[in-house]
């Protein structure tokens, strides 16, 4: 398993690795996630994955389905 954390990663592999997760076709996101703002944090070095991560699981507990 790969190391990603920000100590061992450039911005360029970090803007990389978001880039890979990104769908084939950004048009069929059909829960309009915006990957670039969940993780700009980690992009820029200010949190790790993890923390992410958790910061939008405490937020998607407040969204609701319409």
């Amino acid at each position: 398993m790969e190391d990603y954390s920000i100590k061992n990663t450039t911005k360029e592999q970090r803007i990389e690795l978001i880039r890979s997760w990104q769908p084939e076709d950004e048009t069929s996101d059909e829960n309009n996630l915006d990957m670039w703002e969940i993780y700009r944090d980690y992009i820029d070095g200010k949190k790790e994955i993890a923390e992410c991560n958790a910061e939008f699981a405490k937020k998607a507990d407040y969204m609701v389905e319409e």
